[in-house]
């Protein structure tokens, strides 16, 4: 119950990729006939991708995780203007950018240093039902403004952002200015559900992890729209187009690009398939724990996740209960650790901003479990899942059980 944070690897996905390990093993920038084999392998993969989504092979750049795309989004860019501005004896103090309260880690980190280095950094709330109002994006939007990065779809409560809504407004904001905004989507938990197509979408920038689409671990790629400039975080080495140096990993490339044109082509059938799931574990929590509280908007969201609160029950408590009883869940990302009573900052936003606080939006915080549905789930998984919750929520007498 938490392939949110990551997915197994699909079995025929392991196939695939298992030659690329010690038998067709070549360094893909040797000039030998084992290096133009891995080299044809690593232009395919990147043009099957490339082909999924309607773009040129030139624009996948492939990293080692969401986090690093989402760094190299962020800081490639900010680095590449610096350097532009370098040669006209500028610097980057008092360029604006803006991102989301309930941004993933990698990406609020990411702008809080260069906040330190004079980057001046808007951030903007979601409402009561996790939802960020593209006016209030533009409301934001200044002349100095140069780059906008917002989650796709949010990695704890799973609602859905209006992507195409807030990229019109940006473009409009760049054509009333006459200035150029790029604009960055954190996609990791986006492409099993929703169209990842950056044309349809209006961005510039996206970031896609291959371990939350049932590909392996340690690799994902970087869209990169071809008049998007980005200095290379890392330096030594000419590979990636000169952006992300370091031999190519050709066998985590290999089940990357599997696991995301399966992602792309089957994702009609997961859709419905996991919606049904998600229907029925909701119905299932309402009848059976009353007090039950849906973190989010139930429509507007990813049909992989339920976020849920219990007023009264401690959320790390729970979580450890139900491992004892064989059942995996999360109190908030996985990037965030675990212990020493840090809740989730997304939970305490939300409820932060519905305008009726009074402390609700820690205690609703701190007793938060996420969710979240996949491949092999059942509904007799989820009825399991209920009975143990109803359980453990009987054993806390003062909610009424």
């Amino acid at each position: 119950m938490d392939y949110a944070a990551a997915t197994p690897l699909d079995s025929h996905i392991l196939k695939k990729m298992e030659p690329y390990w010690n038998i067709n093993f070549g360094n893909a920038s040797a000039l030998h006939k084992e290096g133009a084999d891995s080299r044809r392998v690593l232009n395919e993969s990147r043009k099957h991708i490339a082909e999924s989504i309607s773009v040129k092979p030139e624009e996948i750049i492939f990293t080692a995780s969401g986090t690093e795309g989402n760094s190299l989004a962020i800081s490639g860019y900010i680095r590449a203007l610096e350097k532009s501005l370098k040669e006209k004896g500028k610097s980057i103090k008092g360029l604006h950018v803006i991102t989301g309260s309930a941004e993933h880690p990698s990406v609020l980190d990411s702008f809080k240093f260069f906040e330190g280095e004079g980057v001046s950094v808007d951030i903007v709330d979601f409402d009561e039902h996790g939802i960020i109002n593209p006016k209030s994006v533009r409301r934001l939007l200044r002349k100095e403004t140069v780059f906008v990065s917002i989650s796709y779809v949010n990695n704890e409560i799973g609602t859905v952002q209006p992507i195409k809504e807030i990229a019109k407004e940006i473009r409009a904001h760049e054509k009333e200015m006459g200035t150029k905004i790029i604009f960055h989507i954190d996609a990791s938990q986006a492409p099993l559900y929703f169209d990842c197509n950056p044309r349809h979408l209006g961005i510039d920038l996206m970031t896609i992890d291959g371990q939350k689409i049932y590909g392996p671990k340690g690799v994902g790629f970087l869209y990169k729209k071809n008049n998007v400039l980005l200095e290379p975080v890392m330096k030594g080495g000419s590979q990636e187009f000169g952006i992300r140096p370091g031999t190519e990993n050709i066998p985590l490339i290999v089940g990357m690009k599997e696991s995301f044109v399966n992602a792309v082509s089957n994702r009609e059938v997961e859709v419905k398939k996991i919606k049904k799931l998600q229907n029925y574990f909701i119905d299932l929590l309402e009848q059976r724990i009353p007090q039950v509280i849906f973190n989010g908007d139930l429509t507007l969201r990813s049909p992989s996740n339920i976020n849920i609160s219990i007023p009264g029950i401690d959320n790390e408590y729970l979580v450890i209960a139900l491992d004892e009883n064989g059942i995996a869940a999360a109190t908030k990302s996985a990037c965030l650790g675990h212990g020493n009573g840090v809740h989730s900052y997304v939970i305490e936003s939300l409820y932060r901003n519905n305008g009726n606080n009074n402390g609700e939006d820690i205690n609703i915080a701190k007793s938060a479990i996420r969710f979240s549905l996949g491949h092999g789930i059942t509904r007799r998984d989820i009825e399991y899942v209920v009975s143990v919750l109803v359980d453990e929520v009987k054993k806390f007498d003062r909610i009424g059980y």
